[in-house]
């Protein structure tokens, strides 16, 4: 009941800078405390209200996970220490997509609308929304943050006086710890087995190209495991 009630909570309704992303990561590395990014996020943020809302939002990424996802949480900071700065894009990526499932459906309607035309306007990425999570107030407002907050990361661009969006360059990742951990996003994001042969091109993923062998990546890894299901279909999902 719980994961099916927080699919369908916003959540996710702030515009959120990438380099606060980075601040929380950094954060949990040095096993600090919200107080310690509220503290940061003042210098930047005016309002009482704006600072609580978006240190909220920071503090599930990885400081106070989600309930079942305290590990998956606490590898991707160990990513981040692995990595570094490039590995912030994909990490604040994946958290967001499993946390706020609000974030996640967002990208993935407007991969795919990139995918199919090219380019799409906000307003059809908010009519998308809206039939999904109905059509109240606050929608249209908060798929116009999330749609803020993925330009700011430099995945999307607005066009056309700021009416119409396009994707930017796609970020290669070659790192098989960081590609089998977005994997392992997608499905937690999903909440179910994804298809092996789908799994590149899926619109959720659409700022990122996995440059692995994705079958032997998942076949390695102790979190997720190959199912085939049918005649030469093969699934992803998380290890039993």
């Amino acid at each position: 009941m719980e994961t099916t009630t927080r699919k369908f909570l916003i959540g996710f309704d702030r515009y959120v800078q990438l380099d606060w992303c980075a601040l929380t990561l950094e954060a949990a590395l040095e096993s600090k405390t919200t107080e310690d990014v509220k503290d940061q996020i003042s210098t930047i943020l005016i309002g009482a209200e704006s600072i609580r809302k978006t240190v909220d939002i920071l503090k599930r990424l990885w400081l106070q996970p989600i309930v079942g996802c305290e590990d998956f949480a606490k590898r991707g900071v160990e990513l981040y220490r692995k990595n570094g700065a490039g590995a912030v894009s994909p990490l604040s990526w994946g958290s967001a997509m499993v946390t706020y499932p609000f974030f996640g459906k967002t990208a993935e309607i407007t991969g795919r609308l990139l995918s199919i035309q090219g380019d799409c306007s906000i307003k059809e990425v908010q009519r998308r929304m809206a039939e999904i999570y109905g059509d109240r107030d606050g929608i249209a407002r908060a798929v116009s943050r999330v749609l803020q907050s993925q330009e700011s990361w430099g995945m999307i661009e607005r066009v056309e006086k700021g009416k119409r969006l396009v994707r930017k360059a796609t970020i290669t990742l070659s790192d098989e710890q960081v590609v089998t951990w977005l994997i392992e996003a997608v499905i937690r994001f999903t909440g179910k087995a994804v298809s092996l042969a789908n799994l590149q091109s899926m619109p959720v993923l659409y700022p990122f190209v996995l440059d692995q062998s994705l079958a032997y990546t998942v076949s390695s890894s102790k979190k997720l495991e190959l199912r085939s299901e049918g005649v030469g279909g093969q699934f992803v999902a998380l290890a039993k």
